[in-house]
């Protein structure tokens, strides 16, 4: 705007960089939201027609598309309940409980969640989580956060492969390692695995049943209680993702806070 008194202008700037970068964010995560809620419901809805047009007087006809809404209906309630989780980590509203956490348990536990799902596939898992090691995390928090990691690292390893999970102190944290012998990632993908949605092959990933959203939980899951998430390569083949949390002992107080919002 001129100024009357020197004749000079005076010029205000915005830097709305951010604005639109959060605008892009907003809009990508509304398409995708989108896309995913619209193939389980279009398969449910088409199911339920062929149902009502005649295909519940035939019993063996009836049950297979009975199935198709069921495994879709299924596939609808763990979206919401990802999407759930993570909008009330982003917001702050999470609320956490911060415990000691012995972690030979968490891990048994989530490998025993995950046994049949292996069993199916023929894929062996291997635990290597000494019993002394303990890390300072939320309880239910960690055991969503393993049971991610390990059916992500088993959907992607061949029949008759191998999952294994590793614990060890270093420097003070615990660190978890989840390693496959699946096809790996490369590296261009690495480095966005963790977005809300990104997948490496859509098509794929779709047909086996992802949401698109359990690495995405898992990274702000473990950046609130203190930790760091990540992925490399493995030798010869596949994929360690590996977590560290600090260390927790028998002295340290319980303590309970909300996430932090981003």
């Amino acid at each position: 705007m001129p100024l009357q008194t020197t004749g000079g202008t005076v010029i205000a700037m915005h830097d709305v960089t951010e604005m639109r970068r959060l605008e892009t964010i907003r809009k990508d995560f509304v398409a995708n939201v989108s896309h995913e809620l619209r193939t389980p419901v279009s398969i449910i809805r088409a199911n339920a027609e062929t149902l009502l047009d005649g295909a519940l007087d035939d019993p063996e006809r009836a049950r297979s598309f009975v199935e198709a809404l069921h495994r879709n209906s299924e596939r609808l309630s763990r979206i919401i309940s990802d999407l759930l989780d993570l909008s009330r980590v982003e917001a702050g509203r999470y609320q956490f409980e911060m415990v000691n956490v012995p972690l030979d348990h968490a891990v048994a536990r989530a490998a025993e969640a995950v046994q049949p799902k292996a069993d199916s596939r023929r894929v062996a898992i291997e635990l290597s989580v000494p019993p002394a090691h303990s890390a300072w995390a939320d309880a239910k928090a960690l055991d969503q956060i393993l049971l991610n990691l390990l059916d992500n690292s088993i959907k992607y390893t061949p029949e008759g492969g191998h999952v294994s999970v590793r614990v060890e102190e270093r420097a003070g944290l615990m660190r978890v390692e989840v390693q496959d012998d699946g096809p790996g990632i490369k590296p261009e993908h690495r480095v966005r695995i963790f977005e809300r949605f990104y997948r490496i092959d859509p098509g794929r990933s779709r047909d086996m049943g992802g949401t698109g959203l359990g690495l995405a939980i898992v990274k702000h899951f473990v950046e609130s209680m203190g930790g760091r998430v990540g992925v490399e390569p493995a030798f010869p083949r596949g994929s360690i993702f590996w977590l560290t949390l600090p260390v927790a002992d028998e002295d340290t107080p319980e303590t309970t806070f909300e996430a932090a919002a981003v």
